[in-house]
């Protein structure tokens, strides 16, 4: 008599198709590590991980997809850490100063992942995860710090502020604007720091 699988029990089909994924990934990572974003391909993943450069493109379809699954992995990370990492980021500080850690972490993350988004040839404004959780999440401190005004609009400008330096890291080439003059910090901090300075202007008007 054949045994049946329980509910938590994986089809074996879809464990080894979970166990590839997960050893391609963190192979591609290490990859990176060593040859960079431009030097990671599907035939050198494929070597690499001991696998066949046709389960390569089933697992993600194109290279594209590769580093679209590679930030997908990092955009999970960063969400779980908004919602339940510790404070500024995570709950349990004041709403304006996780408004403020919110934009600081985002600007960051693309910061320190622009080859991956121009690889994954990213757009911010793409329906769905990341673009509507930013969204939400922002209207949602904005509310808890009882911030005045129309907080789905409000929400709404404050996410174009964050993908504007998306953009820039997506689109390769795009300056800035930035003067780079004499004794002035770098762009990303000078960004995170309007960043603060702007979120805390918008919410000066506080309900009490």
């Amino acid at each position: 008599m054949l045994a049946l699988l329980g509910e938590g029990a994986e089809i074996p089909g879809r464990a080894d198709a979970s166990r590839n994924r997960e050893l391609l990934l963190c192979t591609a990572r290490r990859l990176l590590t060593e040859v960079g974003p431009e030097g990671l391909s599907m035939d050198a993943l494929a070597e690499a991980a001991g696998l066949g450069k046709g389960t390569v493109f089933r697992r993600f379809g194109s290279r594209a997809g590769l580093f679209v699954a590679l930030l997908d992995e990092d955009e999970r990370a960063f969400q779980s850490a908004c919602l339940a990492g510790p404070p500024p980021l995570g709950p349990g500080a004041d709403p304006v100063e996780r408004l403020v850690a919110f934009g600081r972490e985002r600007l960051t993350f693309a910061d320190s992942r622009a080859a991956l988004l121009r690889e994954a040839r990213a757009r911010p404004t793409t329906p769905g995860a990341p673009g509507d959780f930013t969204r939400l999440h922002l209207r949602v401190l904005l509310e808890a710090a009882g911030t005045r005004g129309d907080t789905q609009v409000l929400a709404y400008q404050l996410q174009a502020v964050l993908e504007a330096p998306l953009r820039h890291h997506v689109e390769a080439g795009l300056d800035t604007g930035l003067d780079p003059g004499r004794g002035q910090a770098p762009p990303l901090d000078r960004l995170t720091d309007g960043w603060a300075d702007l979120v805390r202007r918008t919410t000066a008007d506080r309900k009490r």
